[in-house]
């Protein structure tokens, strides 16, 4: 009897940047075991700007921790103050440069329906990424609660490794996952060129980001059930127990 071949184990494609996707990967291998096979090819690498001097604000807004990072590289550590962030992962990084923080659900909407609720006083200040959806400082300024903006990084798009695009032209599965819709544009920019062959499974962040890749071909697409990486993890346990299915 002809011994039947195993179906080609999935690869995780991690497409964030770089320092990003270098902590995903761990808390993948963490999850799902130390011998997943992960590429790490990021699309987008963070440039920081120099906003000038920031205008007077009594608290800052940080929704990521690219911002945190790009504010704190412009104009140092403060060692105290309020902040007021989108989710845990961008708190405690907040939180490492000298902020007392407050954490959101990981989303803007969550964060900005948890300042109208405390309506701090103002004004506020949002260091952001120059690439920014949400609109935060312009809703609670329009809800009466100052708030500037601060743009101290962009997000540069890179092109899809050679690594990548062999991968993505393959037979085995590939789990994608999509942390925003900027760079699931961008991975789907990046799919149309090549030649994608592999089955290819996608994590979504949020539906936002789901739409941005609603062109691409797929097997199957799984959206998180809240903008988390925790979440994300568990999409991305749940296609990778698809994709072991032949």
């Amino acid at each position: 009897m002809a011994r039947q071949s195993r179906p080609p184990l999935p690869t995780i494609l991690l497409t964030r940047h770089a320092a990003g996707a270098e902590r995903f990967a761990s808390q993948i291998r963490a999850r799902i075991g130390s011998g997943t096979r992960i590429l790490v090819a990021p699309l987008i690498e963070p440039v920081w700007l120099d906003p000038g001097p920031p205008p007077p604000h009594r608290a800052m807004i940080f929704t990521s921790e690219t911002g945190v990072e790009g504010y704190c590289r412009r104009h140092g550590v403060t060692g105290s103050g309020q902040a007021y962030c989108v989710g845990e992962h961008t708190a405690s990084v907040a939180a490492a440069a000298g902020y007392r923080t407050e954490a959101a659900e990981g989303d803007a909407e969550s964060l900005v329906a948890k300042l109208l609720a405390a309506r701090p006083e103002g004004p506020l200040l949002h260091a952001r990424g120059r690439h920014a959806r949400g609109g935060v400082a312009a809703r609670l300024s329009d809800a009466g609660i100052p708030t500037h903006e601060a743009i101290v990084y962009e997000q540069r798009p890179l092109p899809l490794s050679p690594e990548a695009q062999g991968l993505l032209a393959g037979e085995g599965p590939v789990i994608a996952p999509v942390f925003s819709p900027r760079s699931g544009a961008l991975l789907a920019a990046a799919a149309a060129v090549g030649k994608v062959r592999a089955p290819l499974y996608l994590a979504a962040i949020s539906p936002a980001a789901a739409e941005a890749v609603s062109g691409l071909a797929r097997r199957r697409l799984e959206i998180a059930r809240q903008p988390s990486a925790d979440a994300m993890l568990d999409a991305v346990r749940i296609l990778y127990a698809a994709a072991m299915v032949p």
